[in-house]
């Protein structure tokens, strides 16, 4: 696919996804998203990817938000369809990834922005970072996972305050409510991304899929996250990469895995 909205390239294994949108503070319009699916494809397809780093154009914003402009006169069926698009197609799908997903969070994370940020697996916020979901201020709420995802990390009590107030949160504020893993200088932002992909990507690729899952599954009403987990524990044991964790391990060499 010919991108215009984002930039996306691999370097050393990691899928780079830029919002390339910076005069528009890499709002999210339906194009974008459009992008993101093919992005996020390429990352499940493609075996040269190991995890992908996904991040904003410039140092003013990660994601500013949703274009408002493209929704403004829709009504409840048209609200209901942008919602569920958006969930199916990009946030759930990077949530959901077998592959590692880490948001560099540079300037505003706000509205789906944050919701995008959200979706990803680990947080990296540099210091300048400010995340909010304003949403209620436009007469509505978070629509792509925001109210599920925020609950997650900060709890209820939180991220009710933090949506019905409309309140942007600092990086290090984000950082002590567990909304970001970690704060970084802005030069240090991507450096900090790589290390922690890096670490990840010296893993068994099938075990990290399959932690996703069994961690994934403990939000999910419709599945049992110990059985889940069970169930990936045990499929581990079908793979090479556990004959080859366990054989290096008992002959205190580095493992090589091949993701099979």
């Amino acid at each position: 696919m010919q991108y215009e909205n984002i930039k996306v390239e691999i370097q050393n294994r990691i899928l780079y996804i830029t919002i390339n949108r910076a005069a528009k503070l890499n709002a999210l319009n339906k194009y974008t998203l459009l992008e993101l699916n093919s992005a996020i494809h390429e990352l499940h397809n493609n075996s040269q990817a190991g995890g992908a780093i996904i991040t904003g154009d410039g140092p003013k914003a990660f994601v500013a938000g949703a274009d408002i402009s493209e929704f403004a006169d829709f009504d409840i069926e048209q609200g209901k369809l942008l919602a569920k698009d958006g969930h199916n197609t990009v946030f759930n799908l990077i949530e959901n990834s077998p592959k590692p997903v880490i948001a560099a969070v540079n300037g505003f994370a706000l509205g789906g922005g944050l919701e995008l940020a959200m979706a990803c697996h680990i947080r990296v916020a540099s210091e300048n970072a400010k995340l909010g979901l304003p949403e209620v201020g436009l007469g509505l709420i978070p629509g792509y996972g925001g109210t599920q995802r925020l609950t997650q990390l900060v709890g209820k009590a939180k991220a009710l305050e933090l949506i019905m107030t409309a309140d942007m949160v600092t990086a290090e504020e984000a950082k002590t409510l567990g909304l970001v893993n970690h704060v970084t200088t802005q030069d240090d932002l991507m450096a900090k991304c790589e290390e922690i992909m890096n670490k990840i990507l010296v893993k068994a690729p099938l075990a990290i899929a399959s932690a996703i899952r069994a961690i994934n599954a403990h939000f999910k009403a419709s599945e049992g996250g110990y059985s889940v987990e069970i169930d990936e524990f045990a499929t581990c044991f079908g793979t090479e990469d556990f004959k080859e964790g366990t054989q290096a391990f008992l002959e205190k060499r580095k493992a090589n895995f091949q993701g099979k």
